[in-house]
């Protein structure tokens, strides 16, 4: 018996590519809401081991997520029925108006910004930093946030958990209220800095979880409501920050200074790279592009530019921001801000930006403890693990490294410090003792900026290695210096919070662009 032919063969046919699930933020059940504890804040970061479980959190992850999901809807979308991509500016003046709950948040927001002229600042009452009558506006604030939430509607039949009793929503309420408060700067430092907006985020992903924006379905396009949360109330909330900053010129909050990215946001610089990103497909979910621009995007070196800056401003959050440092600092961009100098000079388009800004928040905020040590954890953000994130190694990378952690102190102090990120090799000279030594920084290669003051000149006189000429503007170098896992820098040992802590908590993590 002969056996069978063999099958004929099918002609093969190009497979489209899979559809891509994409993670969002749960809006929680009825159930879920009735079975969670909800109350006031509690503060669980206190030294760098808990950090380090914050990573493997479900708060953490949950907050990955939300940055993640609001950042994709942001993105340019293509469509056969259209000429071009679809690209989501911002709209000042938006036709036909926000949706309900965007619109109650945007009038709480007025009204935040309305107080400041009742608490003007004090003249002749200022510091360097910090006028005195924020706190008197934070006061104002305080006094008013439990009816501006109560007034929201949470919980009478406008939110997903409406059927929840009256003492639950009043636990929400607190939470929430307390992520508000967190929102606005330090009124006892007179400072602001990310943690301050890591908690308005927070705010925005609370009520999400508990449905104020409504839920999955209805008819809206995808990520629209998302897009209106940052369009509408994420942009909004930043004005007001700035014009807190500058009328009470409140003190950045944790700051790098020349070396961190931004003296107080963050935010605008994900969400802002990811309005000019290379355009993704209207019909089908795909995935947030790494590489890339949206046709007719200005160049990333066009933020050297302020008639350029000026021009988009208005339009796109990443050069609003850097509108904002043009107003308040004066000099070279590329002297008052090289590492944002350095990332114009990125030829892969937007897209590559935007990657490097979402790992970088990870990294140097939510993994940083200076940033998120005053972060508060309940009902809607919990201080719980999660198994996902411990099942694949937690959410920390290179920079678990560098949390503070107790230890002894050895001979030469206790403190880790912030190597200079041009620094190649070790570090001599410890300051040791009581009388304060010096560190001694390694000259920069040809080609490196240093700042002004620093280290690096031949001779002692003359132009710094690695300057420009007078007049001449450097190169960017097209990412963040490269200074991987730090090495330790002893700083002399204080008090407080730094004996209990220790450890090198204010390194500069490696870019996350940076080619291994």
């Amino acid at each position: 018996m002969e056996p069978p032919p063999p099958p004929a063969a099918t002609p093969a046919t190009p497979s489209s590519p899979a559809a891509v699930t994409l993670p969002k933020l749960a809006i929680l059940t009825p159930s879920d809401l009735a079975s969670t504890r909800f109350g006031p804040l509690q503060k669980k970061i206190h030294s760098g081991s808990d950090v380090t479980f914050f990573l493997g959190s479900r708060a953490y992850k949950e907050m990955t997520v939300w940055v993640a999901q609001l950042n994709h809807s942001l993105i340019p979308r293509s469509s056969p029925d259209t000429a071009g991509p679809v690209c989501f500016p911002l709209e000042p003046d938006r036709k036909g108006g926000w949706s309900g709950p965007v619109g109650r948040l945007r009038g709480v927001l007025d009204r935040c910004e309305e107080l400041m002229g009742e608490a003007p600042a004090e003249e002749g009452g200022n510091r360097r930093f910090g006028n005195g009558a924020c706190r008197v506006w934070h006061g104002m604030v305080e006094g008013r946030v439990g009816g501006w939430i109560g007034g929201l509607g949470l919980g009478r039949g406008e939110t997903e958990g409406g059927g929840m009793d009256g003492e639950k929503w009043e636990g929400v309420r607190e939470e929430l209220k307390g992520y508000f408060m967190g929102s606005w700067g330090d009124k006892g430092r007179l400072d602001y800095g990310t943690g301050h907006e890591l908690s308005f985020l927070a705010f925005l992903g609370g009520l999400w979880k508990v449905g104020y924006f409504g839920g999955g379905g209805g008819e809206q396009q995808e990520g629209e409501r998302e897009r209106e949360v940052v369009l509408g109330v994420v942009e909004r909330y930043l004005e007001v920050v700035r014009k807190l900053i500058t009328t009470y010129t409140l003190e950045p909050a944790g700051s790098h200074g020349v070396w961190g990215l931004d003296d107080h946001s963050f935010a605008p610089y994900i969400f802002g790279s990811a309005q000019f990103t290379r355009p993704i497909s209207a019909s089908r979910p795909e995935p947030t592009p790494v590489e890339g621009s949206c046709p007719g995007a200005p160049k990333p070196a066009s933020v050297t530019s302020k008639q350029t800056v000026e021009e988009y401003r208005g339009r796109n959050m990443y050069f609003g921001a850097i509108g904002f440092i043009y107003d308040v600092k004066r000099g070279p961009f590329w002297e008052h801000s090289p590492m944002l100098f350095d990332i114009s000079g990125i030829k892969d388009g937007w897209g590559k930006i935007n990657k490097g800004m979402v790992k970088m928040y990870r990294a140097e905020v939510l993994g940083k403890f200076p940033v998120v040590q005053h972060f508060g954890f309940g009902g809607l953000w919990r201080w719980e693990v999660d198994p996902e994130m411990v099942a694949e190694g937690g959410g920390g990378g290179v920079h678990l490294q560098s949390q503070p952690q107790s230890r002894g102190t050895g001979a030469g102090g206790g403190e880790g410090g912030m190597k200079a990120p041009w620094a190649r090799g070790g570090v001599t000279g410890g300051m040791g003792g009581q009388s304060g030594g010096q560190v001694s920084m390694p000259r920069p290669e040809a080609g490196v900026m240093a700042p002004t003051g620093f280290p690096g000149r031949q001779g002692g006189m003359g132009t710094p290695t690695g300057f420009p000429a007078r007049g001449q503007v450097p190169t960017p170098r097209g990412g963040i210096p490269n200074t991987g896992p730090m090495e330790q820098t002893n700083f002399p040992r204080g008090g407080g919070m730094h004996d209990r802590v220790g450890g090198n908590q204010f390194s500069v993590t490696k870019a996350p662009w940076a080619k291994d």
